[in-house]
């Protein structure tokens, strides 16, 4: 284990970007099946629709990461709920194809020239394909703050443009006073950035979105009637309200007294915001408290209420009402990244995915249906150099790749637009975007009609390859490549030749695509067998007639066969129940055996029955508990032995010592594993506790990045833990294997966001 612990401290300069792989997902163990997928440069843990899209992002900017958010959500019925009556707005002065046009609720503002969005702007707005580009892409940012992107000089080119760039800040009193202040408002968002740990790019952005580019916007003006000298950078509060300049109202309202919020709200807020320093540090920390650190920590999810680690309810807690607010804030961050040559810097980008989208992107409400015939042609780019493709049918649209010279496509709708015709085409990686129709020419080569798929068994195991069948018609067909794509990568993956892989219990459909967009799909059956038993103890003491309940679970993780069998052998001494709960009979020594059910692996635990302890023979203080023989309920830091020997009370001698057998003294520190062993006045052992700490998963009495990593190499089944050191990963305390959800609880704990 020392070894271990020595390689650990070589690989701790890699824990960085193991930090922002981390699964970001909701404790709650209703939910445990959300998961935020780690992707190592590794597209394919994106739905075969989004890889396209991310896989060129990652060309052109190596250092980014992205991750994939699977809500396990529905896609209709995310749809559903954010399509109702005020929920999501846009400008009276757009056409009605973005506008909701029912009778009753047509061009009716919701608040002043805004009315309700169209359903088709709707799913325009929430179908992250549609922004995976370098621009828009900006609204999955992860929005924490990075002192080594944040600074001065970056947020100024940001404000550049309004009348906040270069200028000091200055203000009102309520009384009408004008103070002048010897701080520029960069400086004031850099410092808000630094306290609520928000990025500095979002809180500038977010500024410009909500009352740029003008000092004389009535949410930070100071002199609205009735809120003289109350100012609210973010509209935060400001509802939509018919009444004139509503919404400033309340928003103003909420600057004055948070609406009536608690006390200790009010002080951790900086309410009332009766200067700009105040709003804008006090607005950041509002945003990042109730957004970015509750797991909405895009632009994008806090527009879309799709996740939330809390246990609030989905689709309410809502930044803003404009359908196309993310939209447009990436571009603001985009530009201010790219005035700052940022581009290339690490990144870090959290994207939804949702269940039984559309296999398309959905069409922009901008983007006329009439303007296109349906069309399923063989193209190419009938260039000399390359051809761009573009997010929509025109050269404001932004670029999405470039083809070269030669290089096929399918045309799935052909331009009849005025003046310049633009066709919607589907690339042969699965990409969908427009091209000028001037620069495509048809392809006269023959077209395959038929795939027919086969497989030599159509159940295999975990780990398991088997190689799929694939069969083209007419034999003859020109262009027989084949586009392989799983429905689930959790339970089935397939590589470019066909080649199937078994990753985890369940079902998946194999797709298989030729490059003119015909299909085939065939079923696959994958069985995850028991390979090993996890248990959270190897040796148990109890006294007579004491109780301990085995903690014990089958590796993997998803095995399909899931029970369990306990058998004592010697109920003289000690009985087991079927859940695992064994209960000391008389003194001596036995064994429980755990059996698996399906693959009759064994691991034995050696128990042993002691005399019954006097009341008051050994006492535990200061929050420490005695279960059989371990111990529990340590501090989360700074736990020596000196610190031990205080709260354990007995005449007994007590001695100490690491997992690996060496005697703990003094300032050495205690961890999981830790053995306390307690001598009678002949030397003889009275009782022996093990230590678990949890959280600390490697035995060195700290709980820091290192067990991330090693509980993170449990999880991926690189290097599965076991006894105790197995328990203690698990820091729900639930005695279920750790998870992504455990690695969560420990980030946060590192972070000083929620202790353990």
């Amino acid at each position: 284990m020392k070894k271990i612990i020595k390689w650990l401290g070589v690989v701790i300069v890699i824990v960085a970007i193991f930090l922002l792989t981390l699964y970001l997902f909701n404790p709650n163990e209703a939910e445990e099946d959300i998961k935020l997928s780690r992707n190592m440069r590794l597209s394919d843990d994106f739905p075969v629709s989004y890889r396209p899209y991310i896989e060129e992002l990652e060309k052109k900017y190596p250092n980014w990461e992205f991750k994939a958010l699977y809500t396990n959500l529905d896609w209709k019925y995310v749809i559903d709920q954010e399509n109702i009556f005020g929920k999501n707005l846009v400008p009276k002065s757009y056409s009605d194809s973005w506008k909701n046009t029912k009778q009753g609720e047509y061009n009716v503002e919701v608040d002043s020239g805004w009315v309700d969005a169209s359903r088709a702007a709707v799913e325009y707005a929430m179908d992250p394909r549609n922004f995976l580009n370098n621009v828009r892409v900006f609204q999955f940012e992860e929005l924490s703050y990075y002192a080594q992107t944040n600074t001065i000089s970056s947020i100024e080119k940001i404000l550049y443009g309004t009348e906040f760039y270069n200028r000091i800040v200055e203000y009102k009193t309520s009384s009408g006073s004008n103070v002048v202040t010897n701080k520029k408002y960069s400086e004031l968002i850099l410092n808000a950035a630094k306290t609520s740990k928000v990025s500095g790019f979002h809180l500038a952005s977010r500024i410009k979105q909500e009352v740029g580019p003008f000092l004389s916007h009535s949410s930070i003006s100071g002199t609205v009637k009735g809120y003289e000298g109350l100012y609210n950078f973010y509209n935060i509060g400001a509802t939509s309200s018919s009444e004139p300049m509503g919404a400033i109202k309340n928003g103003l309202q909420y600057a004055k007294d948070g609406k009536g919020a608690s006390s200790a709200t009010k002080t951790k807020y900086l309410i009332p915001w009766n200067t700009k320093e105040r709003a804008i540090t006090g607005g950041g920390i509002f945003i990042g408290s109730s957004y970015i650190n509750q797991g909405q920590n895009t632009i994008y999810l806090q527009k879309f209420h799709v996740y939330d680690t809390s246990d609030d309810e989905l689709f309410w807690h809502q930044y803003m009402t404009n359908v196309l607010a993310p939209y447009s804030e990436s571009k603001l961050i985009y530009t201010g990244y790219a005035n700052s040559n940022l581009l290339g810097e690490s990144m870090s980008f959290v994207v939804p995915v949702y269940n039984n989208m559309p296999e398309l992107p959905c069409t922009s409400p901008a983007i006329a249906s009439s303007d296109f015939a349906s069309d399923n042609t063989k193209v190419y780019a009938d260039v000399e150099t390359t051809l761009n493709v573009r997010t929509g049918p025109s050269t404001s649209y932004e670029v999405l790749t470039s083809l070269k010279a030669g290089e096929q496509m399918t045309r799935i709708a052909k331009g009849k637009q005025k003046g310049e015709l633009w066709d919607k085409v589907k690339l042969q990686n699965g990409m969908v975007g427009y091209v000028f129709q001037t620069y495509v020419a048809e392809v006269p080569d023959k077209q395959v009609e038929k795939i027919t798929l086969s497989l030599d068994k159509t159940t295999i195991n975990k780990g398991e390859t088997i190689k799929l069948k694939a069969t083209i018609s007419p034999s003859d067909a020109v262009d027989k490549t084949l586009t392989y794509t799983t429905s689930n990568i959790k339970v089935a993956n397939v590589s470019k030749d066909g080649t199937i892989l078994g990753t985890g219990s369940g079902k998946a459909t194999i797709k298989a695509t030729a490059s003119n967009g015909l299909s085939s799909s065939i079923e696959i059956k994958v069985y995850s067998p028991v390979t090993n038993i996890l248990i959270g103890t190897e040796a148990i003491i109890l006294q007579e007639e004491e109780s301990f309940t085995i903690e014990a679970s089958v590796f993997p993780e998803d095995a399909d066969n899931q029970n369990l069998q306990f058998v004592s052998q010697n109920a003289q001494i000690a009985q087991v129940t079927e859940d695992g709960t064994v209960t000391g009979v008389s003194t001596g020594e036995t064994v429980i055996t755990v059996t698996a059910e399906e693959e009759k692996i064994t691991k034995d635990i050696k128990v042993t029955v002691i005399d019954k302890l006097q009341e008051g023979e050994i006492r535990l203080e200061g929050g420490l508990t005695a279960n059989g023989n371990e111990l529990t309920g340590l501090e989360n830091k700074n736990n020596t032995v000196n610190k031990m020997l205080q709260k354990i009370k007995t005449n007994y001698r007590i001695e100490m010592y690491s997992m690996d057998g060496d005697k703990l003294e003094g300032n050495d520190l205690v961890g999981t594993e830790t053995t306390i062993k307690l001598f009678d006045e002949n030397n003889q052992i009275v009782m022996e506790y093990t230590v678990i700490l949890y959280g600390d998963v490697n035995g060195d009495g700290k709980i820091n990045s290192v067990d991330l990593l090693v509980l993170q190499r449990h999880i991926l089944e690189i290097q599965k833990l076991e006894g105790a050191l197995w328990k203690a990963g698990n820091v729900r305390k639930n005695g279920k294997n750790p998870n992504s959800v455990d690695c969560l609880l420990i980030q946060r704990h590192i972070l000083g966001i929620s202790p353990l």
